[in-house]
């Protein structure tokens, strides 16, 4: 059936049509929204919101432009309004017991960060790209370049991820917008400028190493054994000069090996014993975490490390709490072994 055809029946009322024809687009457009929000939840909210929105407007499409393009527009709108009405979210406390972290090196300016399933990427990433995009698509889903998405007011937000990472030529951006084409370039510009001084280039030497490959499994296998073992020279042993741990909700941030080698060996006291389950989120290695406590031998999720690679080195570690991981499929407590 062709979409002229689905349309119709569509417009007639047909769910089932409907969904033949946005669910080609649905994890695209997920990943859309979770890049302009940085918030798994959000963005589910957000793609239910699109879809509802052009069910009830399908009479009002006038296929000037592709589905996939009206649909991008009407996501990039609704989550444009999400984050006008959005009350601030507010950090939360330190929460793991008895167990007083270090002061920080500073407290992070995006605390709403969630991380993002590899096993949900087919489909989300591998969609066509317009001629202006110039970020890879791995690196526009790591989770610095989320984090720095955060920070740009929400317009520059959507005009950078709509020219350079999906793609679209400035005027189809300020259609999308309703918006001039001097304002989408004058954003565009802006953002490109925050971006710059938040991402910086890295040499070759940085460059991580590819996924699954024998370096990358090594690297990931040095960190495992060391975080299980409860070895903070080992694992810090394995980090950049200038490695820093996140913690989303949690505002507290360690730049550097000495403030990172604090905050280990305050999280690694008391004989706490770590068991790790492997995974992967925004294209990064990441582990489930697992502490043994109690007497009945449980090992009960206390969250998601995320590895941000570079050489043959960390360069970072985000962690997430434990409501994070049944998205990945992990289960909230291991058995005793």
């Amino acid at each position: 059936m062709t979409a002229s055809e689905l349309i119709a029946r569509a417009r007639a009322g047909d769910g089932e049509a409907f969904g033949q024809l946005t669910e080609p687009h649905r994890r695209e457009l997920h990943m859309h929204c979770y890049r302009l929000l940085g918030s798994f939840q959000d963005a589910e909210d957000a793609l239910q919101d699109t879809l509802l929105a052009a069910w009830r407007a399908l009479d009002r499409f006038e296929a000037r432009a592709s589905i996939r393009t009206w649909l991008y527009r009407i996501a990039t709108n609704q989550c444009l309004n999400a984050i006008r009405s959005a009350s601030r979210r507010l950090a939360k406390e330190w929460d793991v017991p008895e167990i007083e972290p270090p002061g920080p090196s500073r407290l992070g300016e995006v605390v709403w960060l969630e991380p993002y399933p590899d096993a949900l990427l087919d489909g989300a990433i591998a969609a066509p790209l317009g001629p202006d995009a110039r970020y890879e698509q791995k690196e526009s889903i790591s989770l610095a370049f989320i984090t720095a998405l955060q920070i740009l007011p929400a317009r520059q937000r959507a005009v950078l991820i709509l020219r350079e990472v999906l793609g679209y030529p400035a005027a189809e951006v300020a259609d999308m917008l309703d918006s001039s084409l001097d304002s989408v370039n004058s954003a565009l510009k802006r953002a490109r400028a925050t971006l710059h001084r938040r991402i910086p280039s890295n040499g070759m030497d940085d460059s991580p190493p590819a996924p699954a490959s024998p370096a990358e499994e090594a690297l990931v296998a040095k960190f495992a054994r060391a975080y299980e073992s409860g070895d903070v020279d080992a694992l810090v042993g394995l980090l950049t000069d200038d490695a820093r741990i996140s913690m989303p909700p949690m505002p507290l941030e360690y730049l550097g090996r000495d403030a990172v080698s604090r905050f280990y060996a305050a999280l690694m006291s008391a004989n706490r014993k770590y068991y790790l389950v492997p995974t992967r989120a925004n294209g990064q290695p990441a582990f489930g975490t697992y502490l043994r406590s109690g007497s009945d031998g449980i090992r009960r999720g206390t969250g998601l490390v995320v590895l941000t690679l570079a050489g043959d080195r960390i360069s970072a570690v985000t962690r997430f709490d434990n409501s994070v991981l049944p998205w990945f499929g992990l289960p909230r407590s291991l058995p005793r072994n």
